[in-house]
């Protein structure tokens, strides 16, 4: 994957303030030739992601939550594919969700819904935060004790944005579905252009945005429903009642986090 040089080699000597931490370089087939991330030792505490994201991006790092899940299963344990991931930037998003559309949709929607209709327009509503301000937030209200991620970790990434750092690592958790994960990375940066969204956590088949934008009307909702289908249909398909238009206002319509899960 064509990418800026990777400054985690250089990590000990670029002037950051890590907490204790290791860098990552396992991947399905063995050790990359170079560390994919840098992750830490211990639990994230509030505040760590805007601190990161502050002293990495100047050194083209970005920050992300990593979740070690049921399994206690950590980057080290993901079975990384570096190798068969391309570059996002070499994809169409919407070339990506119509493929995807038309592979899964037409067996599992009702007749009248089985034609793709095309991305979903930028919400009229302006975010209440800046997408980053947002991101920051979401992460503190994961992280800490009593709070829903605990024991979940901070990780640093070389990539240019945030959709990108998924296809950085060579992030395998939707292999069952999409092998090169730059595809989905080329789906999230368009997300990034229409509705502000920030990669926040990943987990070893699991991936969480937080949405700067969101759909504030039933009708944009349910164009974004179409394409959360598209780009992971266990969202609907694993979720009672496996309606769209349910789906849309539960989980779409005014949510600031955006969740997705591939069996």
């Amino acid at each position: 994957m064509a990418t800026l040089p990777n400054p985690l080699p250089s990590l000990a000597t670029s002037g950051i303030q890590l907490p204790p931490g290791s860098l990552v370089d396992a991947t399905i087939d063995g050790p990359w030739h170079e560390p994919l991330l840098w992750c830490a030792d211990e639990p994230a505490s509030p505040g760590t992601w805007a601190a990161l994201r502050a002293a990495g991006r100047p050194v083209g790092l970005l920050p992300v939550l990593v979740d070690g899940g049921r399994r206690d299963q950590w980057p080290a344990d993901w079975d990384l594919t570096p190798d068969s991931t391309s570059y996002p930037g070499d994809h169409d998003a919407e070339e990506v969700l119509t493929e995807y559309w038309e592979d899964c949709a037409p067996e599992e929607l009702d007749a009248s819904e089985g034609d793709w209709p095309g991305l979903a327009p930028v919400p009229a509503a302006e975010g209440q935060s800046t997408p980053d301000d947002l991101a920051a937030e979401v992460v503190d209200e994961y992280v800490g004790p009593g709070d829903w991620y605990p024991g979940a970790r901070m990780a640093l990434v070389p990539a240019r944005r945030s959709a990108d750092i998924p296809a950085a690592i060579g992030w395998s958790g939707p292999l069952n579905f999409e092998e090169d994960t730059a595809r989905l990375s080329a789906v999230l940066r368009s997300w990034e252009d229409r509705f502000g969204i920030r990669v926040v956590m990943l987990g070893f088949d699991t991936l969480t945005v937080s949405v700067g934008r969101p759909p504030t009307t039933l009708a944009e909702a349910r164009a974004v429903a179409a394409e959360h289908f598209a780009f992971c249909p266990d969202n609907i398909e694993q979720n009672p009642p496996y309606n769209l238009d349910a789906y849309a206002e539960k989980s779409v319509l005014n949510q600031e986090t955006w969740s997705f899960w591939w069996d």
